[in-house]
C-alpha cells in the first residue's frame, strides 16, 4: 500500500502572499513533514514502573509541557503519563518494545492519522497568535502544548528559537483545513512553501 501525504493535493511549492521586495531570510518557510513513525505511549494509572529510568532512543521521557529530542526522535509530553513519539527510525518501537510491557503501558501507532506542518522564520509567533489562544511569546525551544488553531485541535512542538521553528500536528482528517488556516495567516508576511 502506498503512503499518500495528507497534504498531497493542497501543499504547493512556491512563494505566496506579500513576498515581493523581501529577502529570502525574511520569508516564512512552510513545509509538510511526513514519513515519520508516530506513536502514542500511555502509562496506566496502576503501573508501578518509574518512567524516569526508561529511555527511548537514548532519550528520557519529558516533564510536563516539554519535549526531548535527538537527531532522529522527538518525544512530547501530552498529559499525565501520556507522550507522543515522532521518529525517523521507523522500527524504533519494535526495537525497544521490551521496555514497555502490556501490563504497564499502551502503545498506539498513529503514524497515518496525523498531518504535520513545519513553520520556520522570525514571524512564526505572529502566525500562531492569529489562531491559537496560548501565550505564544512565553513558549520556547523544548516546549510543547496541545491547543487549537482556528478551532482545530493541534499539538505545537517548539523545535528551535534560532531560527524560530515549530511543528504543528493535527488530525489527518483536518489536515487540509489546518494547512489553509496556517497559509492564510502567513499571506500578509509572505511565505515560501517548500
Amino acid at each position: 500500500m502506498k503512503n499518500i501525504s495528507p497534504l498531497n493535493f493542497v501543499h504547493k511549492v512556491g512563494k505566496f502572499g506579500d513576498y515581493n521586495k523581501k529577502s529570502e531570510n525574511n520569508l516564512l518557510k512552510i513545509s509538510e513533514v511526513n514519513g515519520l513513525l508516530i506513536h502514542q505511549i500511555t502509562q496506566y494509572k496502576n503501573s508501578n514502573i518509574d518512567i524516569s529510568i526508561i529511555k527511548l532512543d537514548g532519550l528520557n521521557f519529558p516533564s510536563p509541557l516539554k519535549s526531548t529530542s535527538n537527531s532522529n526522535t522527538r518525544i512530547l509530553w501530552l498529559g499525565p503519563n501520556n507522550w507522543l513519539v515522532f521518529s525517523s527510525v521507523l522500527n524504533l518501537i519494535k526495537k525497544e518494545k521490551n521496555k514497555f510491557n502490556e501490563t504497564n503501558f499502551a502503545i498506539t501507532d498513529i503514524s497515518h492519522s496525523r498531518t504535520i506542518i513545519e513553520l520556520e522564520g522570525s514571524l512564526v509567533n505572529e502566525v500562531l497568535k492569529k489562531g491559537c489562544p496560548l501565550d505564544i511569546n512565553s513558549l520556547k525551544d523544548g516546549d510543547c502544548a496541545s491547543s487549537i488553531y482556528n478551532e482545530i485541535n493541534i499539538t505545537i512542538d517548539f523545535i528551535s528559537d534560532n531560527p524560530n521553528k515549530v511543528r504543528i500536528s493535527g488530525l489527518r482528517s483536518y489536515g487540509e483545513s489546518l494547512h489553509y488556516s496556517i497559509t492564510d495567516a502567513c499571506l500578509e508576511f509572505g511565505y515560501e512553501a517548500i
